[in-house]
């Protein structure tokens, strides 16, 4: 088994037929096959189930491709330490929920960029259990997510502590228990959301089902909405503070455990660290 027959296993696992993977590699189809035929045999296991349609992979198939992304991953790792001199450069993917890229980020990554200007710096948003998933499977090298998180696999440093809260639009009287809220429509983010999640669990923990939620793509979305008097919604305070200064929303306060989240910046705990990635965490410290 050679890095090169894992590469077309790869390919053809990802695109379901070997007149694909042909086509992507740019080799002869009966050249894909042997090298299949050969992976095959060498491990002595079957990997594709083949069919009208193209090829499926086996159960073995599937346990290959998570160990062959695994092995391109730790290669493309060993790549980058030995390049690396220690000067922050090239890229750096980050990942974030969308009310912190919004309110926490802009002046960090400015101030990064401006330290750092030879680092190719990219931001992208998304649910926690998303960006949780992103960092395991080495698509991004760090994110802020809703904490703590317990993994293995990941380390985890927390930098912010957000107050929750409920929001309304102007008008809506005070909210002095939770109960207040149940015949209200509820508006949230898509699954993952850990705000979603914590919102759940309060109406679980109160015994309380609520009458109509609404999912939402954007959290400028729900606050649009909110503020129309569509419904009610949960997010953090500092998300909303500049409406509620405004006049356009109305915040209410949650009771304890449930009004406070740590935001934390997670990465692998076994990934090679990139003298950007070092950089990027301890301006976090600072």
């Amino acid at each position: 088994m050679d890095l090169h027959s894992l590469k077309i296993f790869q390919t053809v696992a990802k695109l379901g037929s070997i007149s694909h993977a042909a086509r992507e590699l740019q080799y002869a189809q009966s050249n894909i096959t042997m090298k299949i035929q050969q992976l095959e045999s060498d491990l002595q296991t079957t990997l594709f189930y083949r069919h009208n349609r193209g090829t499926a992979l086996t159960a073995k198939g599937i346990m290959l491709l998570t160990y062959s992304e695994k092995i391109f991953d730790l290669v493309e790792e060993t790549k980058n330490a030995m390049t690396d001199d220690q000067t922050p450069r090239g890229p750096l993917v980050i990942g974030s929920m969308e009310t912190t890229a919004a309110v926490r980020l802009p002046v960090l990554f400015s101030k990064y960029h401006k330290d750092f200007p030879e680092v190719d710096l990219t931001l992208k948003t998304g649910p926690t259990k998303q960006n949780i998933q992103a960092v395991l499977q080495y698509e991004i090298d760090g994110a802020f997510v809703a904490g703590p998180i317990n993994h293995p696999d990941l380390i985890q440093k927390e930098v912010f502590e957000e107050e929750l809260v409920l929001i309304t639009d102007t008008v809506h009287p005070p909210i002095s228990s939770i109960k207040d809220i149940q015949t209200k429509a509820i508006l949230v983010s898509h699954m993952g959301c850990a705000y979603r999640e914590m919102l759940e669990h309060l109406f679980y923990q109160e015994k309380i089902i609520p009458n109509k939620i609404m999912e939402f793509g954007t959290i400028d979305g729900i606050i649009g909405c909110v503020s129309a008097g569509l419904g009610i919604s949960l997010l953090p305070n500092s998300a909303i503070a500049k409406q509620v200064q405004a006049g356009t929303l109305r915040q209410h306060s949650l009771p304890i455990p449930y009004g406070k989240v740590k935001t934390m910046f997670i990465y692998r705990k076994e990934k090679y660290l990139s003298a950007s990635l070092i950089k990027f965490i301890d301006m976090l410290s600072d």
